[in-house]
């Protein structure tokens, strides 16, 4: 997942799923003309402003001599002789503030791989191939996990797969909308090169629309053993999740804590109107499910430890620290040492900051253990050293250009984003939670006060074109995907399900051509 950030320490994949949000196979200690250089020295007490360690992401991810290691961590790079303090935990957060001449936009989107044949999803030896193809066409550098390549590497772009499978691109952290959109049609020009001459093709949407959990091959990463092991005890849909759902969220960053605060708030706000206007996940197993958006509703029952809308956020006391206090709270999944995920579920990230953590006792956590912790909180806007939006169904690849778009506009405008805060002051928790609950079922339709959620959605669309408009840099047109969903009221999912219903003779195969890249 892209960092959009210029304190860019440790780029491990983030993402919405698990493929490559729960691991460190980009991670690693800092290098330094051979020195390995320990985390919790950059962080401490603010002390990285004043030491100079700031990492530039949208420029080469090097300074004064020191790379970032694409490889999977050095185990005994930090060696860790005092226990992390809160302190540390919340310093590590805030090395995320930057001006704003330094914010960028990171953007990632995951699409699921079939058979054009068969419509069947790609099994990890056509993945592997796939994937080797890129790298030796187009000069990407391969992630290996043991024997097995498991991902691609680009400057600051990278390729990862999901449990299922799902094909991902964790986009460069970028300046403008333009540049991103040109990342996302650059991709998908690489893939499909290489798919098409393989009988392989890529579909844009939620949730995977024909296919069963037991048809879904597993690809070969360590953590999800554990994963697999540990859904089924947290809640009803987690395989789901792991498995057939796609997305397309936006990274984003901040100035300061109150901006932090007020860019979170908002996003959690208006998550739910992001979530309605790219509904794309109305299929399962070839029938409609009764959503518009699969996706979205699968995470209200995957673990709920880790997901929702954290009304805590909209508390006075809300910041940094206040997060932090949250993510102790939630149950680890592992710990990565000597190239294995050693099983921790359950446990808790503040006895193992204790040396109390029963998988392995008398270890202390680096830094590097607890950004991994923070990828396995999946809240519909998660913080770490930037925020990440993470409300939206994957799709079209216009529209992974007009997601990006919808929130730059909102939240990288003073203006637009004061109103948006002005318009949502009033909005209580038992109604934003209201919002989220039916908005995957009732999408834009959704009854909210005195009118309709579309209603809000206008509003709301307006205020995000104005912002990229003050922006200056002729961004506005990338929002032209969802202005008519948002004027008519009718989502993408809708739209699916007249096909559906009509042209397509309640067959959902011709969604893989629909929906085809």
């Amino acid at each position: 997942m892209a960092a959009a950030s210029g304190w860019l320490v440790n780029p491990i994949n983030f993402s919405e799923n698990l493929g490559s949000g729960f691991g460190p196979e980009r991670g690693g200690a800092l290098k330094g003309r051979g020195v390995l250089v320990r985390f919790d020295s950059l962080v401490r007490h603010g002390e990285r402003r004043s030491q100079g360690l700031r990492w530039d992401a949208g420029r080469h991810g090097r300074t004064s001599g020191m790379v970032v290691a694409a490889s999977p961590p050095t185990d005994d790079a930090v060696v860790m002789t005092e226990p992390l303090t809160k302190e540390d935990l919340v310093g590590y957060l805030a090395s995320g503030c930057k001006p704003k001449e330094m914010w960028r936009i990171g953007t990632e989107h995951e699409k699921f791989g079939f058979e054009v044949g068969t419509l069947r999803p790609m099994k990890y030896e056509q993945i592997a191939d796939l994937l080797n193809a890129i790298a030796e066409r187009f000069d990407w550098d391969k992630i290996m996990e043991g024997d097995y390549v498991i991902g691609l590497k680009q400057g600051k772009q990278n390729i990862s797969l999901e449990p299922g499978g799902q094909f991902e691109l964790s986009g460069a952290p970028l300046e403008t909308l333009h540049q991103t959109c040109a990342e996302v049609n650059s991709h998908l020009y690489q893939v499909k090169a290489v798919a098409e001459e393989m009988g392989i093709g890529f579909l844009g949407i939620g949730f995977q629309p024909k296919w069963g959990l037991k048809d879904i091959p597993i690809m070969p990463k360590g953590r999800y053993d554990i994963m697999r092991n540990y859904m089924p005890k947290v809640g009803s849909l987690g395989l789901d999740m792991m498995f057939r759902t796609c997305t397309v969220q936006v990274n984003l960053d901040f100035s300061s804590e109150s901006d932090m605060i007020r860019k979170f708030r908002a996003g959690l706000s208006l998550q739910p109107i992001a979530t309605a206007i790219f509904a794309n996940s109305p299929f399962t197993e070839g029938k409609p499910n009764g959503y518009l958006s699969m996706r979205s509703h699968i995470w209200t029952d995957t673990d709920n430890n880790r997901t929702g809308m954290l009304p805590f956020v909209f508390d006075d006391s809300f910041g940094f620290e206040q997060y932090v206090e949250y993510a102790l709270d939630v149950p680890m999944y592992f710990v990565y040492r000597n190239k294995k995920y050693i099983d921790c579920t359950g446990m808790s990230f503040g006895d193992f900051m204790q040396g109390k953590l029963p998988c392995i006792p008398g270890e202390l956590p680096t830094l590097n253990d607890w950004e991994n912790h923070l990828t396995t909180i999946f809240p519909e806007v998660r913080l770490k050293r930037y925020l990440e939006m993470r409300g939206a169904d994957g799709g079209p690849w216009r529209r992974l250009c007009a997601l990006p778009a919808f929130w730059v506009g909102l939240l990288y405008d003073e203006v637009s984003l004061q109103n948006v805060l002005d318009m949502t002051a009033d909005w209580t928790m038992e109604e934003r939670q209201m919002l989220r609950r039916k908005v995957p079922i009732t999408g834009l339709k959704t009854p909210f006060r005195d009118g309709l959620l579309r209603h809000v959605a206008e509003e709301v669309l307006q205020l995000s074109k104005d912002g990229l408009e003050r922006r200056g840099y002729k961004e506005a047109g990338f929002l032209k995907e969802v202005t008519d969903v948002v004027q008519t009221g009718v989502t993408p999912a809708e739209k699916l399900l007249e096909l559906y219903h009509g042209k397509w003779g309640r067959n959902v195969d011709p969604v893989f051509e629909e929906l085809l890249y």
